[in-house]
């Protein structure tokens, strides 16, 4: 699996899954453009350490090159620069778009129905999950359309119609994924893909700090939840991801809601420690009786 010469932009690429992918893009050879809102010089109002160019250092250390540029993407403006900055700079190429903008943690509200709920926090949390998408993908996309080659990813929580516990986070993962299926329609006949991807049990850094533990001891945080030995690192869906951008027969999947548990079968890459974790597997064995089935893939 090799992306050598292959131009890559993960927005949202700080943290989490992003940084995830944006590092196996990295790892495969690829030129990868990181960006997102915490950088050295300014931080996002999330408060969080992680910042792009720490990603970016992380893609070049991997075997990449990594850019990290400083975007807001729910602003047109910064976005189109960025397309246009890419195209100058790349010769007008670019052959993976990875949506992976979030910023929705602290806006989730998973205690109240929707009409309890903070209208004004609800609806941010859609501004920053899905608007931010939209605006990416169309400042980014003619660079695909013109070269007529590509793959976007939307990544979300989830590939089923299955609610997913609060009305505005549900509604923001369930519509990447639509994202991901009106964008394959328009671009099919421009030879590009989309296709929407969802990890399993995230051990992203929100969610090691929620257990208190770090990436080398966080099996100690089993005794806390059990179904936390069945996490994934963020790298894991990176090598999703990497795996999916080297596929000849992509357009074969446009359209599609993947999973990582479902890629590892065909593809065969592990997580970092040589394990291939299946959420929905232990999902039909732990979890089914008491939440009901995860769902069809949609």
């Amino acid at each position: 699996m090799t992306l050598e010469g292959k131009v890559a932009l993960v927005a949202g690429g700080t943290r989490g899954g992003g940084r995830g992918i944006a590092v196996r893009l990295g790892a495969a050879g690829a030129t990868v453009y990181v960006t997102g809102r915490s950088s050295g010089s300014e931080r996002s109002d999330l408060g969080r350490p992680e910042t792009i160019e720490e990603t970016a250092e992380l893609v070049t250390a991997a075997g990449g090159t990594g850019i990290p540029v400083r975007v807001d993407h729910s602003v047109p403006d910064e976005v189109r620069a960025l397309a246009g900055r890419i195209a100058a700079e790349q010769d007008g190429r670019l052959d993976v778009l990875v949506n992976s903008v979030w910023g929705g943690d602290p806006l989730t509200d998973w205690e109240h129905p929707l009409w309890e709920q903070d209208l004004d926090r609800g609806l941010r949390l859609l501004r920053r999950a899905v608007e931010t998408h939209v605006i990416t993908s169309r400042f980014v996309l003619p660079l695909m359309v013109a070269r007529k080659r590509g793959l976007v990813v939307e990544v979300t929580d989830g590939n089923t119609a299955r609610y997913r516990g609060s009305f505005f986070y549900d509604l923001a993962k369930s519509s990447v994924i639509r994202l991901a299926f009106a964008q394959a329609a328009e671009l099919r006949p421009h030879g590009v893909a989309a296709v929407a991807i969802t990890p399993g049990f995230l051990r992203s850094e929100h969610v090691l700090e929620h257990f208190g533990v770090t990436e080398e001891n966080w099996r100690d945080a089993v005794a806390k939840d059990p179904h936390f030995a069945y996490s994934e690192t963020p790298a894991y869906l990176g090598r999703a991801v990497a795996a999916l951008a080297a596929d000849p027969e992509i357009m074969s999947k446009t359209g599609r809601a993947l999973a990582t548990w479902g890629l590892y079968e065909e593809y065969g890459f592990t997580d970092v420690d040589g394990t291939q974790p299946d959420f929905a597997a232990h999902w039909a064995d732990a979890l089914v009786e008491e939440y009901g089935p995860l769902g069809d893939p949609l």
